[in-house]
């Protein structure tokens, strides 16, 4: 049931991800579904497995850096390595290899809110 439960997660996480993106820039890849899913399975894990207890304001600033984590490793491979230019931050101040930069690490805590409000809702229903 938990695997069953995790790869709705998955899937969950995906979808949202690249309909925000198709929302905010109009466009989006598949490397946005994988990592979308992947950030969504993590928080899921640690926000309401292993840092059940701390408050909501910490598992968001916890969400925006998972997602930062996430997007520079995905950036990595898709954009630098790859070669696909999927995006690219160079233009933004405080970016890093143009693939994170401060101003989508903050908007990833804010993003991070109704998510795991979602997650947790999920969770509870579920478990």
């Amino acid at each position: 049931m938990e695997l069953i439960f995790y790869g709705f997660v998955f899937w969950l996480g995906g979808t949202l991800y690249q309909t925000l993106e198709l929302f905010w820039r109009k466009r989006t890849h598949v490397s946005m579904f994988l990592a979308g899913g992947t950030a969504a399975v993590l928080l899921e894990f640690l926000c309401n497995g292993v840092f059940f207890a701390l408050p909501l304001f910490f598992k968001c600033l916890l969400g925006a850096v998972v997602i930062t984590l996430i997007e520079f490793s995905f950036g990595c491979v898709v954009n630098l390595g790859m070669g696909l230019k999927v995006w690219d931050y160079s233009a933004y101040p405080c970016h890093v290899m143009g693939q994170v930069c401060l101003f989508y690490s903050l908007l990833w805590g804010v993003v991070s809110l109704p998510a795991l409000l979602l997650l947790d809702f999920l969770h509870r229903l579920v478990v």
